[in-house]
């Protein structure tokens, strides 16, 4: 520990994570090469350049030294070779720079499932090879090109990747018009969290967990359109392959479609859906197996390798195969999350209102001080009759008569009358 503590010590302090991966680009180092050098997988260095974790140790001192700022000077007698140019990225070989708020991801490997056969490559990071450079990134301005705005960013990234997100979810819920509406609802999300979403490495990756997470969620089965899947493809392989993945566990599910169907590798997939990369392996065992029952193909399959070609395979031609409904256009769902969001903060400011108005006439009509109940009457046994005067007699009624006609005279009324 005390080797460990020191090493650390001599290490000057890491940048911030997002100067580590502008480093890192600034270099032309991919995410593979840094995780080759300093001995880790590539999903560490991404952890590294998200702020999740940070290297420790002997691998800290080496990633240190591979993104330092300052870029090594090569031996004299070759002439030298810059990893990063100073001046503008040559057009030959521009480097990846990072991507301003305003700049949408493309779709990334979500869009090779359900999308159509001329879907543009895409490189490991999930950024789509054909737009870099042309959606507005640091080095635009410097090339004269126009720099989108945030309205424009969302519509590209929403027409790249909302068709493909709609035939991928109908695959996890069962049921065209709740696939629908959940990508729509995501992407109203993702308008709601543009900010967020836009900086983020995969928006397309953002969007899809969310339209999953809406997808199967169980509320869904109380409302009546959406207790019941829709009828199965009519083709025997496609409808064997439906039933097998409706009748999978929505965890196992999802893994499954992540991993071999959308093509994310093992560690991405287990992040997205929240579990270790251990559990996450043990579902898309299960998963395969119990699909491998209904597919005798997917059986006879040699290699695990085999099984996921063949895989993707079936799920890209039965999420092409149904006739999913077309998403509403893009100006649309960003209007329909602008109004859900005036309405939402309408209510709340109508409810706090409410509560203030309530709050203010309970302490107006609410008493100053404690006043103690009356208990109710109650009949009482066992007591004696009450005590005091006699009934009066005849005599004595006379006499008190006699009394009350009679005035008073003084001192008369002292003299007894003798008769």
């Amino acid at each position: 520990m005390t080797r460990s503590t020191t090493d650390e010590a001599t290490v000057p302090p890491l940048p911030s994570p997002k100067e580590r991966r502008r480093l890192r680009v600034a270099k032309a180092l991919s995410e593979e090469q840094v995780a080759a050098a300093v001995g880790v997988t590539r999903a560490t260095v991404r952890s590294w350049e998200t702020g999740r974790t940070s290297p420790r140790g002997r691998r800290r001192a080496l990633y240190a030294k591979l993104i330092a700022s300052e870029p090594e000077t090569p031996p004299a007698t070759a002439p030298p070779t810059p990893l990063a140019p100073p001046a503008p990225p040559v057009p030959s070989a521009p480097p990846a720079p990072p991507t301003p708020p305003t700049v949408p991801a493309s779709a990334g490997p979500g869009a090779t499932l359900g999308a159509a056969p001329e879907t543009p490559p895409v490189d490991g990071a999930g950024t789509d090879a054909s737009a870099v450079g042309t959606v507005g990134y640091a080095d635009a301005d410097a090339a004269g090109e126009r720099r989108l705005s945030p309205a424009e960013a969302f519509d590209e990234l929403y027409a790249r990747t909302a068709p493909g997100l709609v035939r991928q979810t109908y695959l996890m819920a069962g049921r065209r018009t709740l696939a629908r509406e959940s990508v729509e609802r995501a992407f109203q999300l993702a308008w709601h969290r543009w900010p967020e979403v836009a900086v983020d490495r995969d928006p397309a990756g953002w969007v899809r967990a969310a339209a999953y997470e809406y997808a199967m969620s169980p509320w869904h089965r109380l409302r009546r359109a959406h207790r019941h899947p829709d009828a199965p493809p009519t083709e025997p392989g496609k409808r064997a392959l439906f039933d097998a993945l409706l009748d999978l566990p929505p965890a196992y599910r999802r893994t499954l479609l992540l991993y071999d169907g959308v093509g994310l590798d093992l560690p991405e997939t287990a992040a997205e859906t929240e579990a270790s990369t251990p559990a996450a392996a043990g579902r898309l065992l299960t998963a395969r197996a119990a699909v491998a029952e209904r597919l005798p193909e997917l059986a006879a399959a040699g290699s695990p390798a085999e099984q996921s070609a063949l895989l993707h395979d079936r799920l890209g031609g039965l999420a092409r195969a149904e006739h999913v409904p077309v998403p509403q256009p893009a100006g649309t769902v960003r209007s329909g999350s602008e109004n859900r969001a005036r309405l939402w903060t309408r209510a709340v400011i109508a409810g706090a209102a409410l509560l203030i108005a309530v709050t203010g006439l309970t302490l107006h009509t609410a008493p100053t001080h404690y006043e103690q109940p009356i208990s109710p009457a109650e009949r009482v046994g066992g007591v004696p009759p009450r005590g005091g005067p006699q009934k009066l007699t005849a005599q004595d009624l006379k006499l008190q008569k006699s009394l009350r006609e009679q005035l008073a005279h003084g001192p008369e009324r002292l003299i007894p009358q003798l008769r």
